[in-house]
């Protein structure tokens, strides 16, 4: 079949300020499978977006645990990127009406001292790059209708990044076991995901590493000051309008985010 890379990005950049889902890419506008033609579908809209006079202010991985790479039947996660206007202050309410189907996930958020150019990383050139560790709630979104998407659509659609918040109390890296860390999500106090570091790729730390790795080979490497937001701990939860929702991660603190009563 033939790509139109104009027109799927199109169609999600439609659907994003419309308000309105579209229908699924794949084997539509992008062949199945094709990853690589569904990240120059998100490179245009980045582009487009940064033209606009927004600025990248860091990346997010995605698919980063085992059962839900199964379910799309790929076995490497996938990222997208953060802008400035995604960012939620700590506690702050979040208008319904700026998504389309959000769902939310706590995660461990790192903030970098250091570029990370070479793609021939380790873990160690990684863990010398970090500057702190944040806990944080990621607010997915999905433009395709129905949450109904392949590992093409996701990738097209930003890695169904919406927003993001993050904690105010710093740690260091060195005082957080991050394999081990737990993480309960609660809304209105009450638990409705669990996790812990290990649910992230084995650590939170090898999702770094692997987006480190990959960005630079794109030529796009992270550099100091970025958030990397590094998948989550535990099961996404659908958003209740009206509700608000709180993460503790061990050894991190907590972060709080709310939704307004309903959507339009």
């Amino acid at each position: 079949m033939s790509v139109d890379y104009e027109a799927a990005a199109r169609e999600l950049v439609e659907a994003r300020e419309s308000g309105k889902p579209c229908p699924p890419l794949r084997g539509r506008l992008l062949p199945e499978g094709d990853v690589t033609s569904a990240y120059l579908v998100q490179q245009l809209q980045v582009r487009q977006w940064l033209q606009r006079g927004h600025r990248r202010v860091g990346a997010k991985v995605g698919l980063t645990s085992r059962a839900v790479q199964e379910s799309f039947g790929v076995f490497q996660p996938d990222f997208g990127v953060l802008l400035d206007d995604m960012a939620v202050p700590d506690g702050a309410e979040v208008e319904m009406d700026r998504l389309l189907q959000p769902r939310v996930e706590a995660e461990v958020a790192f903030v970098l001292g250091a570029d990370l150019p070479d793609e021939r990383i380790t873990s160690v050139d990684v863990i010398r790059a970090v500057d702190h560790v944040l806990p944080a709630i990621e607010i997915v979104d999905s433009r395709v209708a129905g949450w109904d998407i392949s590992i093409v659509d996701t990738v097209a659609d930003n890695a169904s990044s919406g927003l993001f918040v993050l904690g105010t109390a710093p740690r260091r890296l060195a005082d957080v076991d991050l394999r081990l860390c737990g993480m309960v999500l609660e809304r209105a106090g009450e638990p409705v995901s669990v996790g812990a570091g290990a649910a992230c790729l084995g650590n939170p730390l090898h999702a770094v590493q692997w987006l480190a790795q990959t960005m630079a080979r794109s030529g796009d490497p992270l550099r100091a000051g970025d958030v990397v937001l590094s998948g989550a701990l535990g099961p996404m939860v659908p958003v209740t309008p009206g509700a608000a929702y709180e993460a503790r991660i061990s050894g991190l603190g907590s972060v709080r985010t709310c939704f307004s009563g309903e959507a339009s």
